[in-house]
């Protein structure tokens, strides 16, 4: 790995070094972090409360309009589950390079399951959704977007963890100055910035339609944050714990000045509504395609301090969730399947 961890006695981080060292941190990494796959498993629950709505709910209605406070938070309770998925996706990538694996070894990984995942969207995941063989439509979600995260993270890992950060940070808190860019400036190549920032239901051809929903660049740093963040889950729990209440803090602090101050992260300003209630929901009410700095500083914050807050979280409901977030592409195909069934 290329990441020297010193989280034995001392409890620190070193985000910089390339040699493995056999520490206490090391030896927490080859077992399983159960806050991990409990908040995994949580948000996936949330997922099916979004994707039931997608399949039963009445068309023609706005899920962010903020006169409508019931239907809005039933919307907005679910924007924690693809930032809280991907992020988790590269804290698992790096406990996975922990457990003895070489950096080699842990990019060849995440280049082949990144490709495997690309494919499964495009076959099984697309069958799931539409329950329909017509090889004329496809669309890249979120399991395409942690595919194509996972390659571009196969590149990064053998940068010192510190570029990675580093990375991260540029393309989440970066990326909301390419909005001006619009794909068709770009002529030829318009699809791939498309791909890349702008969503858009694209034409290749005259038969083959494909809606680009997750825009790439901000998703790969998500995960590039994830794997940066690896290094606090070889932790004792105390000391894990501070981390993620710190910076778990700092992005929702962040989060409400920012957003407050109506000059950057997010491409609609919120503005004062005719009640308090809506006022409020405008002020949240940030954008997912592509996930803005703020509606990334609004999800991850949380997810951070949840992580913190479910440490010591035990019993039977905590150990039922805590299976769904242990096997979450299958439960994710099997989820869709049985709700468009229904």
């Amino acid at each position: 790995m290329n990441a020297s961890l010193e989280a034995g006695q001392r409890g620190g981080l070193s985000w910089t070094g390339h040699a493995r060292n056999e520490t206490a941190g090391q030896t927490a990494a080859r077992t399983r972090i159960d806050s991990v796959d409990l908040v995994r498993g949580l948000v996936m629950v949330l997922m099916a409360l979004d994707h039931v709505r997608d399949f039963f709910a009445p068309g023609g209605f706005n899920p962010r309009d903020v006169t409508d406070p019931a239907l809005f938070m039933a919307r907005w309770i679910t924007h924690f589950c693809a930032p809280a998925f991907v992020l988790l996706a590269g804290v698992s990538a790096f406990l996975y390079g922990e457990r003895g694996r070489s950096t080699r070894q842990l990019s060849r990984f995440l280049l082949t399951r990144g490709i495997w995942l690309v494919l499964i969207e495009l076959t099984l995941v697309r069958l799931a959704w539409t329950f329909s063989f017509d090889l004329g439509y496809y669309f890249s979600q979120v399991i395409f977007a942690i595919g194509a995260s996972m390659i571009a993270l196969s590149v990064l890992v053998f940068l010192p963890r510190s570029a990675v950060a580093a990375i991260a940070l540029v393309l989440i808190a970066g990326h909301n100055l390419l909005d001006p860019i619009k794909a068709e400036s770009f002529g030829p190549a318009a699809p791939i910035w498309n791909f890349l920032h702008e969503p858009a239901l694209l034409q290749f051809g005259a038969t083959v339609k494909w809606f680009a929903v997750y825009p790439l660049i901000p998703w790969i740093g998500v995960m590039a944050a994830g794997y940066a963040l690896g290094p606090v889950f070889t932790l004792d729990r105390a000391k894990r714990t501070r981390w993620l209440v710190g910076w778990g803090t700092v992005a929702v602090v962040g989060f409400v000045l920012l957003r407050a101050s109506n000059v950057y992260g997010d491409p609609a300003p919120w503005s004062v509504q005719a009640g308090a209630i809506a006022t409020l929901l405008s002020f949240i009410n940030c954008e997912k395609y592509p996930p803005s700095l703020l509606y990334l500083a609004m999800t991850i914050g949380p997810t951070l301090l949840l992580l913190a807050a479910v440490e010591n979280a035990r019993g039977r409901f905590a150990a039922w969730v805590t299976t769904f977030g242990r096997v979450p592409f299958f439960y994710y195909v099997v989820h869709v399947f049985v709700i468009h069934a229904l």
